[in-house]
């Protein structure tokens, strides 16, 4: 195997200089175009299915050279129409990347999504406001991949961020039909209000988690979405992002952590000073693995349910 790959790689080099800097152009475009592929299908599902289909294609190859004809033989009937199979599975991450390609071409998406300081204050504050006076609300922060075809669309806004906003759209009233459902940031605007979200199929949560806050670590689980969660019955706030839900925030710590999720900062330098750092770090990681805590009540995605009493 090393020695044909030295010869195919001599073989390569010893022609002329044009043709070889040609062929490494042509190598280098492949290699570009696979690096924004990967960008456009990073925060959706279609990243877990691709590898999938890549562990098949390594077993369909390992069968061929291991001359297992049978599961080679079936294996090989399944590839030869694995573009149709592409396009079926993939059909809605396809069209969400190549929107999210005309949004963001090019180097554009290889920053990242970052947030502006003054958005996430005020979604802190919003947050803390509402807790306070046990008013439930779920904000959702969109990252990298597209909501569209993971929520069911409420009120298009369009609007600036501010407490004030942020804190009306929540008050429960007959008046405003905006309260029931989610508000959904994107691109540091607010693009829609009352928007539902998908819940949780998840069966190692307790059963008594409330339906809001089942509904934030659904969408955390289908996205790379970032889901604020406001507690009526307890007037808690929590965080859900990768599947995963973190309880009981104060403002501090909640911002801390949106900063951490959305604003690019300087690797800092090791040294001895560093110990406190890397402890806080650990901490937050060990909260973040560990299980939800369940409430005393359910709760309803955007609206709780009128037969606890309490609310």
């Amino acid at each position: 195997m090393l020695s044909e790959i030295a010869s195919r790689l001599i073989h390569f080099f010893a022609r002329d200089v044009s043709l070889i800097l040609w062929d490494l152009v042509d190598i280098g475009l492949v290699a570009v175009i696979v690096y924004f592929v990967l960008l456009l299908l990073k925060g959706t599902r279609a990243m877990q299915m691709g590898v999938g289909l890549v562990l098949v294609f390594v077993v369909y190859q390992s069968a061929k050279r291991l001359g297992l004809v049978t599961l080679y033989t079936m294996l090989d009937t399944l590839l030869t129409s694995l573009v149709l199979i592409i396009v079926v599975i993939f059909q809605q991450d396809i069209r969400r990347a190549l929107v999210r390609f005309g949004r963001k071409p090019f180097f554009a998406s290889a920053g990242g999504v970052t947030m502006e300081h003054q958005v996430i204050d005020d979604a802190v504050k919003a947050a803390t406001s509402l807790a306070q006076k046990r008013i439930g609300a779920l904000i959702v922060f969109e990252r990298e991949g597209l909501l569209e075809d993971f929520i069911e669309s409420g009120t298009l806004l369009e609007a600036t961020v501010s407490k004030e906003l942020l804190y009306s759209i929540f008050i429960p009233s007959h008046e405003n039909p905006m309260h029931d459902g989610a508000v959904i940031i994107r691109e540091g605007r607010i693009w829609q209000a009352g928007a539902f979200l998908p819940l949780t199929a998840s069966t190692k949560l307790d059963r008594n988690l409330g339906t809001r806050h089942r509904a934030a670590i659904g969408l955390s689980e289908e996205t790379d979405a970032v889901v604020i969660v406001v507690s009526e019955e307890r007037g808690e706030v929590s965080l859900c992002f990768n599947g995963n839900i973190v309880r009981n925030l104060d403002a501090a710590l909640l911002r801390k952590v949106l900063l951490g999720l959305f604003q690019k900062r300087p690797k800092r330098k090791t040294g001895k000073h560093d110990t406190g750092d890397k402890r806080d770090s650990k901490e937050r990681l060990s909260r973040i693995s560990t299980p939800p805590v369940a409430p005393s009540a359910p709760e309803v995605a955007g609206k709780p349910k009128e037969s606890s009493g309490a609310q």
